[in-house]
Order: C-alpha cells, then structure tokens, then sequence
C-alpha cells in the first residue's frame, strides 16, 4: 500500500477558509490513526491557530504547519513563534502576497485591505533596489530570514519565474533591511 510523506488538514483557523463541520479532533484523529498505521509518515496542518495547534499535538506529531504570512499579512506570527519553539516546520503560503508584488499591477481592482499601499511597495523598491533584486526575491528572503523553520511555496507559471525565486534564497539581507522591512504590515 502506497504511504504519503505528508497529509495536511485544512483547518480554516486562519479566517481564510471556513472551518469544516467535522470536529477538528475528530478530523485529526483520522490522520493520525493513518500515521499510526503507517500509511502517513508526517502530519501537517494548514490555516491553524495557535490553540489548535496545541490540540493537534495532543493527539498526534506535528510536523508541519502551513499558514498565511507575508510582508504585508503577519497574522501567521504567533503560530511561527509556536512553531519555531517546537521545531515544527512553517510553510508560509502566499509568501508573494497573493500576487499584489507584481509590478504594474492595478491594485485599485483587488478585494478591500489586501493591497499593498503606495508606500509599502517604494520601501520594498528601495530596498530591493539596494541587491539589485525584484520584489518578489526580496519579500522571499524577508519570509526565510524570519525563522529557521520558515519554508516558503510561492506560485509561478515559468521557469524563469521558479528560478527567480529559488535566487532569493542566497539574497542574505542585511539586519538593518530586515528592520525596515519588518514594519511594513
């Protein structure tokens, strides 16, 4: 029978998805009665708070936590710092804020408060400009140098998209630019 490395439960604990009807412990329990017979190696969570995070490790191993954190949206904080304590991986997703870093985009068509303002975008110009770096690559490095648990999943439709971001990884911002990027949200 075929094992699956790692089985994330979406758990809407975030705000971003509607939290499912079946108990979390419940649903948990289920993946972790599959762990415990071998057919999941690791167990993850994504969209999680805090308290369920605890309730998960209760029950079971946590090996992974993917939640929503970005330049502009730190409502994943707590949940690294629970992480990091733990040693627990952290997956940011939309660690690119859900695509609002392109530029010559028309953010005055994107939902209310999920636009980056005119002076968060100059302050990541200016610093990105500084590594002679895009955008993207300098909020990536901002994400990997949060937490040594920290693991990013940004989308991309190229290669040449991939590879950009994969470049981010050796950026190696400066402590001073971290600060400044760090009150951005």
């Amino acid at each position: 029978m075929p094992v699956s490395d790692l089985v994330y439960l979406r758990v809407g604990g975030d705000g971003l998805l509607f939290p499912g009807e079946v108990p979390f412990a419940e649903s948990f329990g289920a993946l972790a009665e599959l762990h415990r017979r071998g057919l999941i190696r690791a167990l993850g969570l994504s969209g999680v708070t805090t308290a369920q995070l605890a309730k998960a490790r209760a029950i079971a191993p946590v090996a992974a936590v993917q939640n929503r954190l970005h330049l502009f949206d730190r409502s994943g904080d707590e949940v690294l710092g629970e992480c990091e304590a733990a040693g627990i991986a952290f997956t940011a997703y939309f660690p690119l804020a859900a695509g609002m870093l392109r530029p010559g985009l028309d953010l005055s068509l994107a939902p209310p408060g999920m636009a980056p303002s005119t002076a968060q975008l100059a302050t990541l110009d200016e610093v990105a400009g500084r590594y002679g770096a895009t955008r993207a690559q300098v909020a990536l490095a901002w994400l990997l140098a949060r937490s040594p648990v920290t693991l990013a999943i940004p989308g991309t439709s190229s290669l040449a998209h991939l590879e950009e971001n994969m470049r981010a990884a050796g950026l190696g911002l400066a402590v001073e630019d971290v600060a400044v990027l760090d009150v951005l949200a």
